[in-house]
């Protein structure tokens, strides 16, 4: 694929839920139906897709580099099946090693990773992405540091990647308070916070948002919708690979859990477009 790739920040819901029934499962419709959208906006597949996981953090940066690889059950409470799933789609050591070595001329190291599996925060994306579980696909850490300037210089070193064909998506949850998701008390800063989102990396002017991000924490009620950054941070790494480009919004719902705001976005335009 010659056509540069959009690169996308996916709030990728909870747990395992593309292999659950029932009123769990149904909770996320919207964002079942999000994720196919962006399968058809894409059109060809892409040669490949390299996930920024919030589920993954590091001192450093590390890569999944098996060809086969496992998968990572980093939840808990579900129904017994839900650990014995796989997401089937192979890795690909090739594309572990090229992000590797544009990491490593930008100054970034990062270190591959033969044994790390597939968490839901890439498995739970993927499954209704592409359900094939065919295409090639490798993760990418987060730095535990969270330090915003650290994963927007991450984005930008990634960025040659958009015009090979492999597409590159944060996974994270625009608003990830668990103590709170479920009571009135994430009601206003899940509001308040996806508003500043949108204004920033939709309304605002692209060459605004890098600054946004980089002090993200003087937004509304920031502390109180991500006391840890770390479904936040894989955001500012995606809008890096993306810095000038416009952004919009691909998923919105208002009562996720029944009282949550969450939103997904895009950065740059989808090849239809180009």
């Amino acid at each position: 694929m010659s056509t540069r790739l959009p690169t996308y920040f996916i709030s990728h819901g909870g747990g395992p839920w593309p292999y659950l029934d029932g009123p769990f499962r149904r909770t996320f419709d919207q964002l079942e139906q999000s994720l196919l959208d962006i399968r058809k906006e894409l059109n060809d597949a892409p040669r490949a897709v390299l996930v920024i996981s919030g589920h993954w953090e590091e001192n450093g940066f590390a890569i999944s580099s098996g060809e086969q690889p496992g998968m990572v059950y980093d939840y808990s409470g579900f129904p017994e099946h839900t650990y014995h799933i796989r997401y089937k789609a192979p890795g690909s050591p090739a594309l572990a090693k090229r992000v590797q070595e544009l990491l490593g001329a930008g100054g970034i190291g990062a270190r591959l990773d033969p044994d790390r599996g597939f968490d839901h925060g890439t498995f739970s994306i993927m499954k209704p992405l592409y359900p094939g579980e065919d295409i090639p696909l490798v993760q990418l850490s987060i730095d535990r540091s969270y330090d915003p300037a650290l994963h927007l210089q991450l984005g930008r070193l990634l960025a040659p990647l958009r015009d090979e064909g492999v597409l590159i998506i944060g996974s994270g949850l625009s608003y990830h308070n668990l103590r709170e998701a479920r009571g009135v008390e994430g009601v206003e800063p899940s509001r308040q916070f996806d508003a500043w989102l949108q204004q920033t990396l939709v309304a605002g002017p692209a060459n605004e948002r890098t600054e946004h991000l980089l002090h993200w924490e003087q937004a509304p009620l920031a502390r109180a919708a991500h006391p840890k950054e770390d479904h936040l941070i894989p955001l500012v790494a995606v809008v890096g690979a993306a810095e000038e480009e416009s952004g919009a919004l691909v998923y919105h719902q208002k009562d996720l859990f029944g009282r949550i705001t969450a939103s997904s976005f895009r950065f740059g335009n989808v090849p239809s477009v180009q």
